[in-house]
């Protein structure tokens, strides 16, 4: 599927994106907040850092869940804001990742880089799907 193709799909599924995010930011949490913090000598992110890392997707899902079951209209601009929280959430990510790069091991580059990646695509096809490109 083509890029352009998606960005289509998304702005005639508007609500379905905040599933979507809704749905990521859940497994975040669950991943950052009990099964990293389960691995911490595996991967490195000190269990203060992985907590904050949590705390946010949880806000997130709280967001996401109430735009798709009560925002009927202006969905742009509730995009916007969960797409911009978003990528200030990886902001904070590499920023923290940073800060403990000493501890940080491959694999918790890896989950990082990896959960950065797939959040900053989301973000993208969210901003393209509410300014209509």
């Amino acid at each position: 599927m083509a890029v352009n193709e998606i960005i289509n799909w998304g702005k005639s599924h508007k609500r379905k994106l905040f599933q979507i995010d809704g749905l990521g930011a859940v497994m975040s949490a669950v991943l950052l907040g009990i099964v990293l913090v389960n691995l911490e000598s595996i991967f490195g992110i000190p269990k203060s850092a992985l907590y904050i890392l949590a705390a946010l997707p949880c806000i997130f899902a709280i967001y996401d869940i109430y735009c798709y079951y009560r925002i009927e209209q202006n969905l742009e601009l509730y995009l916007k804001a969960i797409a911009v929280a978003n990528l200030l959430y990886c902001i904070l990510s590499i920023g923290l990742a940073i800060y403990h790069r000493v501890s940080i091991t491959i694999l918790g580059w890896a989950y990082i880089i990896a959960e950065v990646i797939i959040i900053c695509v989301l973000s993208y096809l969210e901003l393209s799907v509410a300014i209509d490109r």
